[in-house]
């Protein structure tokens, strides 16, 4: 008897389901009839009754400028860590860091003295050999012949009277009036005269030779003293400044570094897909943390004919002019690479695009039915988006609220009701707002 009761009480709870669920029907049937009328804001209604007003455009035919995405780091095309040639003592240091100089500016001067010796001595001692050859002055002209030399017109002219006397005395020897003896004896002069002008002609040719070497060591002396004054080699601005009045120095000791600023290198790297597309003289623009709001421009110049295996890129270099010293080496540049221009580009409003999980279409409006299509996307300018594919460009597309439009949807163009204006706009830009943060 104690489970006669349970039946009585579940009649009550199938009565509530009941309600519940005729409540739940006729909220259903309120909010379907409520679409009917006008559409309720981010619903789809409209599809089984009255016409959604929507504004319509026809598809644009834009220029599109094609880029390819670029990052990279700036450095100096020509940069100098200048050395000195010769050792001494650092007399002046004219330089600062930052300093700008140009080619043939002093960085550095040494105390002399010590070179200026040398050059004294190694100038005596071609004034030696010169002297010794007939040449009157330092010069780089040729030495003179072996027999303009006078040791050699002297050893000549010995020579020469030698075999005089030695044809005389055979002379006279064959007649019978000179004896055998004094004919040996001119012989032998003769002999000796001549060895006397080969050794001369011998010392002459060695005076030669000698001659090369002091000019050299001149030369030697002469450079070492100008390289007392270190000078730059290119023109840019001191990055270091690696010595100090006073210090005593050894032959290539660096004593300063310059860097080109003008223009400027971009090294970057570019992937390999984009291969066909870069080429010498195309534009790049970038930016830079240091001037967030400024865009710089350069021009490609040098492309690698390789990929690197490892990153799948290829370097490439830009030149930038910084004739005004804005940049510096070092900055961390990003930006793009124009490649072409394309005109006649097939392009959409971007009120007319939704984009919902990665899939972009648009609503395209056709005797006064809405048809969704899905199209593909490409590049950006302004207020319109290039279509790739999907449309063939002779479509009108709906640009207002497209959030309530649906294929088969009944709509009606031209100028929105004003009752129905602000509430069909904000449905329009909630169905872009709901594409673009997918």
């Amino acid at each position: 008897m104690t489970r006669q009761p349970a039946p009585k009480a579940a009649a009550p709870q199938s009565g509530l389901w009941f309600v519940l669920a005729c409540l739940a029907l006729a909220t259903t049937g309120c909010s379907s009839t409520s679409g009917e009328a006008g559409g309720t804001p981010g619903g789809r209604g409209g599809r089984g009754g009255g016409a959604v007003h929507v504004e319509t455009t026809p598809l644009q035919r834009i220029s599109v400028e094609r880029r390819v995405d670029l990052s990279g780091t700036l450095i100096s095309p020509d940069q100098a860590r200048v050395s000195s040639e010769v050792a001494g003592i650092i007399r002046e240091v004219p330089v600062q860091l930052g300093s700008e100089v140009r080619v043939g500016d002093a960085l550095v001067r040494l105390e002399p003295r010590e070179l200026m010796l040398a050059l004294e001595r190694a100038e005596s001692a071609l004034r030696q050999v010169e002297a010794q050859l007939g040449i009157e002055r330092i010069s780089d002209e040729q030495p003179p012949a072996d027999d303009q030399v006078a040791s050699v017109r002297q050893a000549m002219a010995n020579r020469d009277e030698a075999r005089a006397a030695f044809d005389r005395a055979q002379q006279l020897n064959g007649r019978g009036l000179l004896p055998t003896s004094d004919r040996d004896t001119a012989e032998t002069r003769l002999k000796v005269s001549d060895a006397n002008y080969q050794a001369a002609v011998d010392n002459v040719r060695s005076l030669k030779a000698s001659l090369q070497d002091r000019r050299a060591a001149y030369q030697l002396a002469q450079k070492k003293l100008n390289d007392a004054v270190v000078k730059a080699p290119v023109s840019g601005s001191v990055a270091e400044r690696l010595v100090q009045p006073g210090e005593y120095i050894r032959e290539n000791t660096p004593v300063a570094t310059i860097v080109q600023m003008s223009p400027l290198k971009l090294r970057t790297a570019i992937q390999e897909k984009n291969a066909g597309l870069i080429r010498t003289g195309q534009t790049v623009e970038f930016l830079v943390e240091a001037f967030p709001d400024k865009i710089f421009q350069g021009k490609v110049a040098y492309v690698s004919p390789a990929v690197d295996q490892g990153t799948r890129t290829f370097p490439v270099e830009v030149l930038v002019d910084n004739l005004d010293r804005t940049l510096k080496p070092g900055f961390f540049a990003k930006g793009t690479v124009l490649t072409r221009v394309d005109q006649n580009v097939l392009a959409a409003p971007d009120d007319a695009v939704s984009t919902l999980a990665g899939v972009s279409t648009v609503f395209v409006i056709d005797n006064g039915k809405a048809r969704q299509q899905a199209v593909t996307l490409g590049a950006r300018k302004d207020t319109a988006v290039e279509i790739v594919d999907g449309l063939k460009g002779d479509e009108i597309v709906a640009t207002t609220n497209v959030n309530q439009l649906a294929t088969g949807t009944s709509v009606q163009t031209g100028a929105v009701p004003a009752g129905d204006e602000r509430g069909g706009r904000r449905g329009g830009d909630g169905g872009r707002g709901r594409g673009d943060a997918q």
